[in-house]
């Protein structure tokens, strides 16, 4: 079997719901907030997954959630085929070793009081990895692994730009030697011309280690640069999920349409003609989403059946997957 076909993480019907309490003492619950809502999917070893969506729709917490950072509400995550929602102690920090993170914001993910050879080499001494005469040798490599000067290591994160800090963010998730990484948005506080070498170094990761990748990310172009495959979020819920090619030349989905119909087009002849798809309202409330389809209340192609039926997650051909009645 081709290894880059081998699951190697599994999302079964994952729900995150955070509780809305009321009352200063005596604390009641009166709601949720569904931020993700029974999605699936699976991620394959050696792939790199784009998620996209608006801000707000569960990405994020999709991440932590396969990570065990936030404990599911409801639904399973098996990485390499065993469950990680009732695992605790000593076998989920075994685990742990195998899974790491890439945040968001390299100016608030570094501890300012900690120097980098501390940052990157904690994750050693948290797994007890190697003997502390070898770790400052590893923290110097790990450096110029992610092309920093391996002298660096006495010095404090203010001292480095935000490019520079990424990339120390990156030489500690790959301290502990993972298989898989959540990369959360990793160049979403960067500048552009910073943003192309940092997603040139990921790929030379993979390239190199055998990484797999969840890329979660909003921009669209991005994600379509650096993915196999792109999953679609809106609201909670997972609306398409396909490779990146038949995405891109052909979505299904009205979202995806109208997210596809945003991204700029170099070619100004074509950008032209090209027809906009402007969604109106405003995105519901993930305390108090809407009946039916999440999308039903902003969607150009609505049926009377999505005010009422929420559409079934399934497979229109070829791996081509599709939330919508319109299918």
């Amino acid at each position: 079997m081709n290894q880059k076909n081998h699951v190697l993480v599994k999302v079964k019907d994952l729900k995150m719901y955070f509780p809305i309490t009321q009352g200063i003492i005596f604390q009641r619950r009166i709601g949720d907030i569904k931020a993700v809502d029974g999605i699936s999917f699976d991620v394959r070893r050696k792939e790199t997954l784009g998620l996209v969506g608006e801000s707000g729709c569960g990405k994020s917490t999709t991440g932590r959630a396969i990570l065990q950072l936030y404990r599911p509400t409801a639904g399973d995550v098996e990485f390499d085929g065993q469950s990680l929602v009732n695992m605790k102690g000593e076998p989920l920090r075994r685990m742990r070793r195998r899974m790491q993170m890439i945040f968001q914001d390299p100016y608030a993910s570094l501890n300012p009081r900690m120097t980098v050879g501390n940052i990157i080499g904690e994750p050693l001494d948290v797994h007890n990895i190697m003997a502390s005469s070898k770790r400052r040798e590893r923290v110097q490599e790990l450096l110029q692994i992610v092309g920093l000067n391996p002298y660096f290591v006495n010095r404090y994160p203010h001292e480095f730009s935000g490019g520079q800090r990424q990339r120390i963010g990156v030489a500690r998730a790959l301290a502990v030697q993972p298989e898989f990484i959540v990369c959360d948005e990793p160049i979403s506080a960067l500048d552009v011309s910073i943003q192309a070498q940092i997603i040139n170094l990921l790929e030379e990761l993979q390239e190199e280690f055998g990484l797999t990748y969840l890329f979660i990310a909003h921009d669209l172009s991005v994600v379509r640069h650096i993915s196999d495959r792109v999953a679609v979020m809106y609201l909670g819920k997972l609306v398409e999920l396909t490779d990146r090619a038949s995405l891109y030349m052909n979505p299904l989905h009205p979202y995806t349409k109208a997210l596809l119909s945003a991204v700029p087009i170099p070619d100004p002849v074509v950008e032209d003609h090209r027809r906009r798809t402007i969604l109106k309202g405003e995105i519901p409330s993930p305390a108090n989403p809407p009946s039916g389809c999440n999308f039903h209340t902003r969607c150009p192609s609505r049926l009377p059946i999505c005010d009422q039926v929420d559409p079934e997650w399934q497979d229109v051909g070829g791996g081509h997957w599709v939330a919508c009645h319109l299918m």
